[in-house]
């Protein structure tokens, strides 16, 4: 595969032949920032990690340039900082035995700008190259426009693929904002709720974010245990952790449906609850 970013690598734990490496990958996650995959795209991780025939490939788009930095981190420059990141990364890696592990390098501004293309085109390679059954990526309700950027890129390089070569499922994720608010039926619910320490092994590998003073890893585990336990207020937990995901699967078989139109639905629905609820206690 030829990537635009010269730095781009693609990093095989064990050692396998490039081709037969990704080739053999049943589930993909496409994140913007290394840790996101671990914090988003576990179920798909769990799903691969004591399997013989299901693979897990990861796909980091950015470089990590822009992250905040204090304690024994603080004087590192933006290189400095990104070779860690790529390190850690290739360590989760290791660690959740992955078939495949790129990280394209683009910087953040390359996933925000609409007129950009190579992004989009990378990701066609590796799409091509795997030919994965189920992605996972951001949800295009998420906070960050990295975020927002990333999973549109995917979105388009699905849709470049022709019918029958594009995934079967995608799901888009929570990191930053999670999908509580979406109507129960219409929530895709992951059970995580197994391998608790291989979660807490994963997300502990991004020390130099987490001694940057954010606490992910404590906070990816408590919302997935939050899901679990508030999903269903008239029965007990069905399981112990939980991540919630919104289903992108149409958009990736029906070219025609517009993102932002496809989201709004998801609102529009939610609002109609909330308001529906509230006017029948009130009379209306």
């Amino acid at each position: 595969m030829k990537f635009h970013q010269d730095s781009a690598e693609l990093f095989i734990p064990d050692g396998l032949e490039e081709a037969d490496a990704l080739s053999r990958v049943t589930h993909l996650g496409i994140g913007a920032h290394q840790d996101d995959l671990e914090f988003m795209a576990f179920h798909g991780i769990l799903a691969c990690y004591e399997s013989e025939s299901e693979w897990f490939g990861g796909v980091i788009c950015t470089n990590g340039a822009g992250s905040a930095r204090t304690g024994s981190y603080e004087t590192f420059t933006d290189a400095q900082m990104q070779e860690v990141r790529r390190e850690e990364q290739r360590h989760a890696a290791r660690i959740g035995r992955y078939g495949a592990m790129l990280q394209l390098d683009f910087p953040s501004q390359a996933a925000k700008d609409p007129k950009a293309v190579a992004l989009r085109d990378d990701l066609i390679e590796v799409l091509r190259a795997t030919r994965p059954r189920v992605v996972y990526t951001h949800n295009p309700a998420d906070k960050h426009e990295t975020h927002i950027g990333v999973c549109v890129a995917a979105i388009q390089a699905m849709r470049a693929l022709h019918l029958d070569q594009r995934p079967e499922h995608v799901y888009g994720c929570e990191v930053w904002r999670d999908l509580d608010w979406i109507c129960d039926e219409e929530k895709v619910v992951h059970d995580v709720g197994s391998h608790d320490k291989l979660a807490t092994a994963l997300n502990g590998v991004f020390d130099s974010q987490i001694s940057g003073g954010k606490r992910y890893d404590l906070g990816v585990l408590g919302r997935r245990r939050a899901n679990a336990t508030f999903f269903d207020s008239h029965a007990v937990d069905r399981a112990e952790s939980v991540a919630f995901a919104m289903d992108l699967t149409p958009l990736v078989r029906d070219d025609s449906l517009d993102v932002a139109e496809y989201v709004d639905g998801f609102i529009a629905r939610f609002r109609e609850d909330v308001i529906g609820k509230l006017q029948k206690r009130m009379g209306h």
